[in-house]
Parts: C-alpha cells; sequence; structure tokens
C-alpha cells in the first residue's frame, strides 16, 4: 500500500538525522572508538541515582503537575539565578520539560504560524530546522564563519530579518563547534532585539560547560532582553543525566502558558522518577558547589585539550572550542568530502565521527568530535586517525 498521501510532505521530506545515521552504523562493528553521539561517558553520580530509587520505593508513581513537581521548579529557579543570574518566578515561568529538545519543540509550536521565519545559525544542532518545519515555519539559515571562532555576528542576523522573521535560535555554547559567545558579541545582537523586536530562543545547555576562564553570558540577563527571550536549560549534559530526559523551559508567563498548554495536551509531564533526580542533583548541587559538575568538567578540559592539540599536530586544523564537548577540525586537506572521509575512518579503522555535513551544508570540510568519552579511548581514536590520514 501506498502510505504517501496520508503523510503531511514537508514533514516527510526532512531528511533522518546524520548523527544517528553514524551511530546506527558504529553499532554493528566490533571495536568500534565512538566520537560521534554526544553523551557523557560518566555514570549520572550515585545519590542523584539513589534519589530516584527512594522515589519509586516511597510509592511515588503517580503524575506530577503539568508544569513539574513545584520543588523541581523551585530547585531550576535557585539553580538558574545561582550560576547565570536568571530571574524566573517557578510558579508561572519555568515548566519542566521532556528534555531541552521537548521545550525547544513547543516554544516553536506556540509562536510560529504557517509561513514564519526562524533564524538558525549554522552549524548547528540538527534539530532545529526540522523543529521549525514541523511548526510550519521556515528555518533561514545564518552561516557562521571559523575565521569568526564560528560566533553569529549581529550584522549578519540584521541583514537575514524580513517582515516575516519571528525569532532567533541562539545556541551557545554551540553543538558542534564548540563556539562560545561572549557579552559583547551578544550585546551586539540584543540591539537588533531592541530594533526588530523579534523573540530569542537561548538554548543554553552546554552553559556550564566552558572553558579557558570564560564564563556563560545568558541572553535573558542583557539590558531589556528578558522580556524578548525563552531560556532552555536540562539536566542532560553538565549533570550526566541523558537518558532520565528532564529540562526547563523559562521565559515571560504570558508565553510559557501557551507552550504549558501544548505540554499538557501533548505529554502531560515529565517523567515523576526523573524529577526527582533532578531535585537531588540540583539541591545538592546547591549546597556542595556543584562539585560533581566540577569535576566532570575538569576532565573534559584535559581531554578537549589533547584531542585538539592531537588533530593540529596530525595536520587536520582546529581552532580552540572553548564550550561544550565537540571539537570541529577540518579535514579539508586531506581531499576527502566530510562523508567520504567519517565512512572511510569506520570501516577502516573502526572510528565513527559525524560529518559537519549533518549540521547544515556549510559544515563540509569539517567533522565533529565528541571528546565526552576515556582519555585512553581518545588516544587510540587519535593514533587511528593519523594512521588512517597516511594512507590517503
Amino acid at each position: 500500500m501506498n502510505y504517501e498521501r496520508y503523510l503531511n510532505p514537508a514533514i516527510a521530506a526532512v531528511p533522518p538525522s546524520g548523527i544517528r545515521r553514524f551511530f546506527d552504523l558504529a553499532s554493528t562493528m566490533r571495536e568500534v572508538i565512538s566520537l560521534g553521539v554526544g553523551e557523557p561517558d560518566f555514570v549520572t553520580p550515585y545519590h542523584i541515582r539513589n534519589a530516584a530509587i527512594n522515589s519509586i520505593l516511597n510509592g511515588e508513581t503517580s503524575y506530577t503537575a503539568n508544569r513539574g513537581l513545584p520543588e523541581l521548579r523551585k530547585e531550576f529557579s535557585l539553580y538558574l539565578k545561582d550560576r547565570f543570574g536568571l530571574d524566573y518566578d517557578p510558579a508561572e515561568e519555568i515548566v519542566v520539560t521532556v528534555g531541552a529538545s521537548e521545550a525547544i519543540d513547543i516554544a516553536l509550536r506556540a509562536i510560529v504560524s504557517a509561513g514564519d521565519e526562524v533564524l538558525v545559525p549554522e552549524p548547528s544542532y540538527v534539530s532545529y530546522s526540522p523543529s521549525v518545519v514541523f511548526a510550519g515555519g521556515r528555518p533561514v539559515g545564518i552561516r557562521t564563519l571559523e575565521e569568526n571562532r564560528f560566533r553569529l555576528k549581529a550584522e549578519d542576523v540584521r541583514a537575514a530579518i524580513t517582515p516575516r522573521t519571528k525569532a532567533l535560535i541562539l545556541p551557545y555554547p554551540n553543538n558542534p563547534t564548540g563556539a562560545v559567545m561572549e557579552r559583547e558579541d551578544l550585546l551586539a545582537i540584543a540591539e537588533v532585539v531592541r530594533e526588530t523586536g523579534i523573540l530569542v530562543l537561548s538554548d543554553e545547555i552546554y552553559a556550564e560547560l566552558t572553558y579557558g576562564g570564560l564564563r556563560h553570558t545568558s541572553f535573558a540577563t542583557l539590558p531589556g532582553m528578558w522580556d524578548y527571550t525563552l531560556t532552555f536549560n536540562c539536566m542532560s549534559k553538565a549533570f550526566a543525566m541523558t537518558g532520565w530526559r528532564v529540562g526547563c523551559l523559562c521565559g515571560p508567563a504570558q508565553l510559557v502558558s501557551v507552550m504549558n498548554k501544548i505540554h499538557q495536551y501533548a505529554i502531560l509531564c515529565a517523567p515523576r522518577q526523573g524529577q526527582a533526580a533532578a531535585v537531588e542533583a540540583l539541591r545538592a548541587g546547591r549546597e556542595n558547589g556543584y562539585e560533581d559538575v566540577v569535576t566532570m568538567r575538569a576532565s573534559y578540559d584535559r581531554r578537549r585539550r589533547l584531542l585538539v592539540d592531537g588533530f593540529n599536530r596530525m595536520g587536520l586544523h582546529c581552532f580552540e572550542p572553548l564550550g561544550t564537548f565537540y571539537a570541529f577540525p577540518s579535514i579539508r586537506s586531506t581531499g576527502l568530502t566530510s562523508e567520504e572521509f567519517c565512512q572511510r575512518l569506520l570501516e577502516e579503522k573502526h572510528v565513527a565521527c559525524v560529518p559537519g555535513t549533518a549540521f547544515a551544508p556549510c559544515g563540509e570540510g569539517h567533522i565533529r568530535c565528541s571528546y565526552a568519552t576515556g582519555i585512553d579511548k581518545l588516544n587510540i581514536a587519535l593514533q587511528r586517525m593519523e594512521e588512517f590520514i597516511r594512507t590517503l
């Protein structure tokens, strides 16, 4: 039976994730070292896991409020204030979501009408543009350049805005490039926002993972920007809680209440045990100086320097990523396309990376490598990659 006539053609035309394709290929092979999927190799700390276990043992198996457990919304509010200077009312301005992915999805569905344009810096995470399409909008890519350290330039934002522009997605620290926006960069973009009145969807899931003395600046803390900003965060990356699927959507109550309606009808609430674990992670972090986060970040920093130095030494130019746990080296010197490089590296040396083109066509000539894996494996991966390059 031909089902094409039943499908929404715009959604059917969206390609599958380029990240998952190489992950699925690698999963069928033996002795593969994966630098592909962006997932911490740390196990969620014991005290966090134990909080979820106790929640189950105590019979806490029912739904929570749609917006999430009140104590979790309070902890998110305290955490965001403590770490980034953000000020959100836990009762009206925060919704607990199934990861940041759901937060971005319901935000776009709430604000985008058919034909509206949403600006998406490129290269960037694979789900942004498809989520705009799923909401009925049109993603408009803004290319960022390595010569600008992959930072988004205010003049490029201004040039991309049309009467149909509804919002700008601001994905920093950036996946896949590792780029970080400094306060001065953001102030220039804030001026464009003031002039045009577009909304900013600030995805800050890697906000804890910055290096070299840089501190993340939350866009909503800039003068006059709180009213124009939706902030997304989650437990996945900094707290090693990817599988728990707990995030938060924060913003002005009038916007958040509409987004909560979509969450209410489509999801109802985030998983209760994940919420219990998140309460413990945030509460304990507040009390002990976020020692789990600090320890993991220090480990990522060592791996970051190892990987970047290794790439540059073997002739794959790699600018220094100052955020996330990704490096984005250039493979142009090999004469291969990004797809060819990753395919052959996987088949010949059993090292899995992601082609830069998975994150936008302008990612051609680069590959994304995650250093959220052990140093022993990173050393072996670098050795195999150097051997592969010598054969070209």
